[in-house]
């Protein structure tokens, strides 16, 4: 099937063109050294290909929030001999991404030679999607390849302002997430479920007006599924819960119904008088058991098997947080259950499974399974836009 838009495939002949990638190569850092390299990795296998076919590789991303201010803290120079590891080749840095500096710099390259361009949010033109910054940077390169797809929510000068200068590609990494996401929810193989956990209703309203529509079966799972119990006139003690969201949850309730989605909240839950790992207070109970002091923490036993049943009927899972306070055992137990029942699921074939967000990467770790899922989404901010139904401009562009 063809897509809608073009990859490094359609690219042609390269040899000594200057392509101009857009990472994510925002990595956190700890005593001036890079302390994870997963982004590195994923930039890897775009640069390295376009390197091998003999493009002069420019690497433009930023880093931090230098607010348009040159600082040497955040130079991308200290992150140059981290991706230099990464790629098993050399790669130079040159101290700016447009202009006089960045032009002498690519002139010295030879073809399949890499560098890292300086910061681009070192120009304060960069978040403001400057035309005269956009036009600066297209001078210095031939072609354009967004492969940050966590950047994608930003109109900014080079995730999109780029795209609509040169000829533009999508880069693997790029490729593989909207691959991932048009299978979850684009153009998904029915039934679907979702799972969608947090602490905050507010935070997620978006996305879940967004999903009742388009999903068969809606997960809520954290704190946000405390306020559409409560709304449901189900007492939840002192347990996180925003009761003013009350008419708002009755509503998305209601257009669910209407919808013909299936919103499973939990029947047993797991309680404790306070917040510490494995409480003598400690109790599963029916949902409408628990005390006034009590809060709800995690989900119980029988509603985690009776959602892995409902797995079990679907096709296609979209999972974005976890269903309790995972942080803290033993209130990652329903979160490590239902995820291992998804990678089971996956691993024979039944599902297809697309998870994405911080916390739901750090706890599909943490139950060891996210090599098992379909695919795993590193990008928070865009993944939740996704999830919202939103159009994102980096993708947008590139689709032209």
């Amino acid at each position: 099937m063809a897509k809608p838009f073009k990859t490094l495939d359609d690219m042609g002949d390269i040899t000594g063109k200057v392509v101009l990638v857009r990472e994510d190569l925002n990595v956190p850092m700890q005593d001036g050294a890079v302390s994870d390299d997963t982004r590195l990795r994923a930039a890897a296998p775009t640069i390295l290909e376009l390197a091998d076919r003999g493009a002069k590789v420019c690497v433009l991303a930023h880093f931090g929030r230098p607010k348009g201010q040159k600082s040497a803290d955040l130079s991308l120079s200290l992150v140059s001999q981290a991706l230099a590891k990464v790629l098993g080749r050399q790669v130079q840095f040159i101290p700016d991404c447009q202009g006089e500096v960045a032009q002498s710099g690519i002139a010295v390259m030879r073809g399949g030679d890499i560098a890292i361009l300086e910061n681009t949010r070192f120009h304060a033109g960069e978040e403001k999607n400057d035309p005269a910054l956009v036009d600066a940077m297209a001078a210095i390169g031939d072609l354009y390849v967004n492969d940050a797809f966590s950047a994608a929510h930003r109109a900014h000068a080079s995730t999109e302002g780029l795209a609509k200068k040169l000829p533009a590609f999508a880069g693997r990494s790029m490729e593989k997430e909207l691959d991932a996401l048009e299978a979850a929810l684009g153009n998904p193989v029915k039934p679907v479920a979702a799972v969608v956990g947090g602490a905050k209703v507010s935070t997620k309203l978006d996305v879940l007006n967004h999903l009742v529509t388009l999903v068969d079966h809606l997960i809520i799972g954290g704190g946000m599924a405390n306020t559409f119990l409560a709304a449901r006139g189900v007492s939840v003690g002192k347990s996180l819960c925003e009761h003013d969201l009350a008419d708002t949850a009755r509503t998305i309730l209601d257009t669910a119904e209407q919808a013909g989605c299936t919103i499973h909240l939990p029947y047993d839950v797991v309680v404790a008088k306070e917040f510490a790992a494995n409480p003598p207070s400690l109790r599963t109970v029916n949902v409408h058991e628990v005390a006034d002091d009590e809060m709800i923490l995690d989900i119980g036993p029988a509603a985690v098997e009776a959602l892995g049943d409902a797995l079990k009927t679907c096709k296609t899972l979209v999972w974005n947080g976890p269903l309790g306070a995972f942080e803290i055992p033993p209130f990652d137990t329903a979160t490590v259950s239902l995820a291992r029942t998804a990678a089971a699921l996956t691993k024979e074939g039944a599902l297809v499974s697309v998870a994405g967000g911080g916390d739901t990467v750090a706890a599909l770790n943490q139950a060891g399974v996210s090599g098992d899922f379909t695919f795993i989404s590193t990008a928070g901010g865009a993944f939740l836009e996704w999830m919202e139904g939103k159009e994102l401009p980096g993708v947008q562009a590139l689709i032209g």
